[in-house]
């Protein structure tokens, strides 16, 4: 539950975290945008700019456990608004780059410790505090959709921004958004509940019951592929689409219509997750990416055939956040959510980091991406399989404070 302060109510508490994911999954969601005129306008591989985003995401997973250790220790707060000067920050520089390293500083590690402080981890665990177990899936599903409406208004509007300003302004007036972010911040202050008789677990015994259980390891190993899925279409399905003699444009309206249709499935998956099993669902999500990756390869790229694949793959596409991080606090409990959620999220992340960077490495070694989709499909089967013998029932050291 929320700290001590009334006016800090669990519905405040929902919509400050639901602009704050807007905001931040939105902003990052439009940077496939960029790729293929940045790395025109500079002369650079795709290897260049994709290595930026693996980079991003790979430090955005390496500072996330830590974010959430500040976070449950000194409140969500501090580090949201921390984030939120970071992304401006980061942006600013990105429109300033002239050179690899430029980019990979600003795109890699600004952006990457701002996703940190203000994406999804640190503001779920901040929700999942202000509501109870019977109301939490369902808060969690609210504000990961949120994060989808972001990448549905937010990259439509950063293709505009580019088609009519170029890339260097497109950044500065996307910074600009992101100082949105800061004044949430106060809403989202809660932290973990102080250290009580009848649960004085410490953050770091909380670490090691986390990773000494086989379930916790499988969820990670999970959301590996995940993040390995998300990222490459996020960054290299416009490229790819244009590729195919597609227009850009209907690269943007591809993301677009993946957030636009993950509004329904992270929701439809946050209320499923208070109703049915979530290990069993989240199977269910990935054997199904599995089928959209493997029906858009053997068929030929077509208007169709891509609004079809968006809205599939966007119907899947965060709805295994709700449900993965509602396993975490229904096996370990709410209070230091936000640490031991960012430690899979790490997870998340490498697997971010494989399918961002093998994407453009392989496009410039080979002059294609039919390895990586393939690897898709094949990973997909892999997650679908791990969640099935996890072990999803509380602790015993929660069962029995909640028989207490």
């Amino acid at each position: 539950m929320t700290s001590g302060r009334t006016w800090r109510t669990p519905m405040l508490v929902l919509a400050a975290a639901a602009i704050t994911v807007i905001l931040s999954m939105g902003l990052r969601s439009s940077f496939g945008l960029f790729l293929r005129p940045v790395s025109a306008d500079l002369g650079w591989g795709r290897e260049i700019f994709a290595f930026g985003m693996a980079l991003q995401n790979l430090l955005w997973g390496a500072f996330q456990p830590v974010a959430g250790a500040i976070a449950d220790r000194f409140g969500a707060g501090r580090v949201i608004a921390g984030g939120g000067v970071l992304y401006a920050l980061g942006l600013y520089v990105m429109s300033t780059t002239s050179s690899p390293l430029d980019f990979h500083v600003s795109a890699g590690l600004l952006i990457g410790m701002a996703q940190s402080g203000a994406g999804l981890s640190v503001v779920l665990g901040a929700a999942g505090r202000a509501f109870p177990e019977e109301r939490r899936s369902w808060a969690l599903g609210v504000i990961t959709a949120a994060g989808s409406l972001g990448q549905f208004s937010i990259v439509p509007l950063g293709q505009a921004f580019l088609s009519t300003y170029g890339w260097q302004v497109s950044f500065v007036l996307l910074g600009i958004i992101a100082l949105l972010i800061i004044p949430m911040g106060p809403a989202l202050q809660g932290r973990a509940e102080p250290l009580t008789a009848a649960d004085d677990q410490t953050l770091g015994q909380a670490l090691r019951e986390a990773v000494a259980h086989k379930g916790f390891l499988l969820l990670t190993l999970g959301f590996y592929v995940c993040g390995f899925h998300v990222a490459f279409i996020g960054v290299h399905l416009p490229a790819y689409l244009v590729d195919r003699g597609a227009s850009a444009e209907l690269g943007a309206w591809a993301l677009a219509l993946i957030g636009l249709f993950n509004i329904v499935g992270s929701y439809t998956a946050g209320v499923l997750g208070g109703r049915r099993s979530k290990k069993y669902l989240l199977s269910t999500i990935y054997l199904l990416r599995a089928v959209a990756f493997f029906g858009f390869i053997i068929v030929p790229v077509t208007i169709t055939s891509t609004v079809l694949f968006s809205a599939a793959i966007g119907l899947l596409w965060l709805s295994t956040i709700p449900l993965t991080s509602g396993l975490v606090a229904q096996i370990f409990g709410p209070r230091y959510m936000a640490t031991l959620f960012g430690v899979v999220f790490f997870g998340h992340q490498l697997g971010s980091f494989t399918g961002v960077w093998l994407g453009g490495y392989l496009f410039d070694t080979t002059g294609s991406y039919d390895v990586v989709w393939w690897a898709g499909v094949a990973l997909g089967i892999a997650a679908a399989i791990v969640h099935w013998p996890i072990d999803d029932k509380a602790v015993a050291r929660l069962e029995a404070i909640q028989a207490r």
